[in-house]
């Protein structure tokens, strides 16, 4: 019998997590995640991990599951996601993957892509750039030398766009243009479902979570990692610009509606991404589980019948 691996991704906020447990719950089965935010132990709050009560109703993978002081690369995701799914393709039919992150999607439903070496000294010279000059050098630097990676990247994240830069320079190539060059892993069955909802929908969404994270405490967990503002992990949305605030250079109520304008920013790079994706099949928001089922069993009797 195949074995099915059904993706769920859809903008931050739109509650993916919602309907990965419903799923879960229906085929009996495990969540995995695919949220780069969600791996880090310290970042609960600001990474919107799933509740206890979320967590205990199905069983959860890639939650929370290493630390910031660790470097956890796409390519180390793919390694122990795949070697997970196999475990667990020997008790189930059905596997859930999550997440905002399609990078890590991708990387574990369509392989990663094949760069070339980096010249040695370029990142050197990228991150002193963006000490000197903040991370708007970098977002200009990459908008002159790949316009089309500068409308999908996350242009809140430093190490994305080094990494990025750091190619084009290398090679002399966009760094785009390495990408979709990978090989699908095999083994399963790939079912990629969408969440979707109107904009507007969205934002709202975004705007409420953003006042809940507050309310939870995020300025605490924020100023808890302050020690450690440069490492990779915490060059997100949420946490950034609460460290400007605990710096002195803005104010609180500045400091939350940069948090929510940036997550709306991330929310529509996301769509572009996975709107480029016309595999994907989209559910709305609000529609009913049995939409969601029957959408994925119809998917299986195409696939049957090819």
């Amino acid at each position: 019998m195949n074995k099915y691996l059904i993706s769920i991704s859809g903008a931050t906020g739109i509650g993916k997590t919602h309907w990965a447990i419903r799923l879960a719950r229906h085929f009996q089965t495990e969540i995995l995640s695919a949220d780069s935010r969600q791996f880090y132990r310290e970042m609960r709050i600001g990474t919107a991990v799933p509740s206890i009560e979320e967590l205990k109703a199905v069983p959860h993978h890639f939650i929370q599951h290493t630390s910031i002081h660790k470097s956890y690369t796409a390519g180390d995701y793919q390694k122990d996601a795949l070697e997970l799914i196999s475990e667990k393709f020997q008790a189930h039919d059905y596997l859930i993957l999550v997440g905002g992150s399609g990078l890590f999607l991708d990387a574990v439903t369509q392989g990663l892509d094949d760069f070339p070496p980096v010249t040695a000294g370029i990142r050197g010279e990228l991150e002193k750039k963006y000490a000197r000059g903040g991370i708007q050098t970098l977002q200009e630097l990459l908008f002159q030398l790949d316009p089309e990676y500068h409308k999908i990247v996350d242009l809140e994240n430093s190490r994305r766009l080094i990494r990025a830069l750091e190619i084009c320079i290398s090679s002399g190539r966009p760094y785009s243009s390495y990408l979709g060059k990978r090989s699908a892993p095999k083994g399963f069955v790939h079912i990629p479902l969408g969440i979707e909802a109107p904009r507007t929908i969205i934002y709202k969404r975004i705007e409420a979570r953003v006042d809940a994270m507050m309310q939870e405490g995020l300025l605490d967990e924020v100023a808890s990692l302050l020690p450690y503002r440069d490492l990779n992990a915490l060059q997100t949305v949420g946490y950034q610009e609460l460290f400007s605030y605990l710096d002195g250079e803005t104010d609180l109520e500045t400091a939350v509606a940069l948090i929510k304008r940036n997550t709306r920013r991330f929310a529509k790079r996301q769509l572009t991404w996975y709107r480029k994706n016309t595999e994907i099949l989209w559910i709305p928001h609000e529609a009913p589980l049995e939409t969601g089922i029957h959408i994925i069993e119809e998917h299986m009797r195409s696939e049957h019948a090819g």
